[in-house]
């Protein structure tokens, strides 16, 4: 697409090599094997079904999870009425699964959501977002990709996406931590700030960002230094969680095995080290190598978000994200204290 490659063009500085396996310290085929030998026997994982909270009440999301520290999923459906669920997106059905327990594989009965491009452009086309271009060098090699981040009109994703909902393209847009604050007030008002947001706390907003692309999106294993409400707003995602301790632990002897420090701030910042190269391709096979278990076993957590759902992750907890099935996933997330 010219109107893409021109924005591209600026992005370049952007962009590091992939890291040279000859210069590593371990054989990556080697530490892979041993990875997934210790994911299969540490008591880490099998990641468990994370718990939903009884009720929405704000003083029994502060008594179980804001003050504990402790991750959980909203009550089922609990933000459907967000303005921006029925303004910014389509879906081909308006009824969802209905049993409050959806499970990792297609879904005949979940709605499959597109981008409301129309309401959009006519209301934000001139916008300057953050965008994320993502393309696989090698189609037999997954995990070897080209990363670039760049900033552009919001109208050049929406193109992208109207052209990619009726043709598959090999290099994806992903909207990525777009910041609220960057979009028109228009736009800002179909996202209200939850009153969980508001109220559990000192009702300081960190920051809120928005999330929009076609599966499969990604976020490596991370941790934000706030509290952090992620409400899916279209399509699902999958988020694994791991405990402070548990995640840097996995953090650390990822990095160790590539030559590199256990630098806290490098897990916090959505940059070209954390999506391309040898780290995430470990760093994937550590979270998302085996199954979640059915079960209660294991220290790590799993949540399965469809459209209107909502996951409370405390300050310090390490997550990964994947967005899954078909047609638009899209999310909106606050940090907040």
């Amino acid at each position: 697409m010219p109107l893409l490659q021109s924005w591209l063009l600026p992005s370049r500085a952007l962009c590091r090599p992939l890291p040279d396996k000859a210069s590593l310290q371990v054989n990556p085929l080697q530490f892979r094997s041993a990875l997934h030998h210790n994911f299969s026997t540490s008591p880490i994982r099998p990641y468990r079904p994370l718990d939903t909270l009884p009720d929405s009440r704000i003083t029994t999301f502060q008594q179980q999870c804001f003050l504990p520290e402790k991750p959980a999923i909203l009550p089922r459906s609990e933000f459907l009425n967000t303005p921006a669920r029925t303004k910014w997106f389509q879906t081909n059905s308006d009824k969802g699964n209905g049993n409050g327990s959806p499970s990792n594989g297609p879904d005949p009965n979940q709605p499959i959501a597109s981008l409301n491009t129309e309401y959009l452009q006519t209301h934000g086309a001139d916008a300057f977002v953050p965008l994320e271009l993502t393309e696989l060098i090698d189609p037999l090699a997954s995990e070897v990709q080209s990363f670039r981040q760049f900033h552009a009109p919001l109208h050049l994703f929406l193109e992208w996406m109207r052209v990619a909902k009726t043709s598959p393209q090999a290099t994806r847009l992903y909207l990525a931590q777009c910041q609220l604050l960057d979009l028109p007030p228009i736009l800002r008002d179909d996202v209200p700030t939850p009153d969980i947001v508001a109220r559990a706390g000192k009702g300081d907003v960190y920051d809120a960002n928005v999330w929009i692309g076609h599966p499969p999106t990604y976020t490596p294993l991370h941790r934000d230094p706030n509290p952090n409400l992620f409400v899916q707003l279209a399509g699902r995602k999958i988020v694994r969680l791991l405990a402070p301790g548990d995640g840097q632990a996995v953090f650390a002897s990822v990095r160790r095995s590539l030559g590199k420090r256990s630098d806290r701030g490098a897990a916090a910042i959505r940059g070209v080290e954390m999506m391309q190269g040898e780290e995430r391709a470990l760093l994937d096979e550590m979270v998302w190598s085996v199954p979640a278990s059915t079960g209660s076993e294991g220290k790590g957590f799993e949540a399965v978000l469809d459209a209107g759902d909502g996951l409370f992750i405390p300050k310090g907890w390490w997550h990964s994200i994947k967005g899954v099935g078909e047609g638009v996933t899209a999310s909106v997330n606050w940090w907040f204290r």
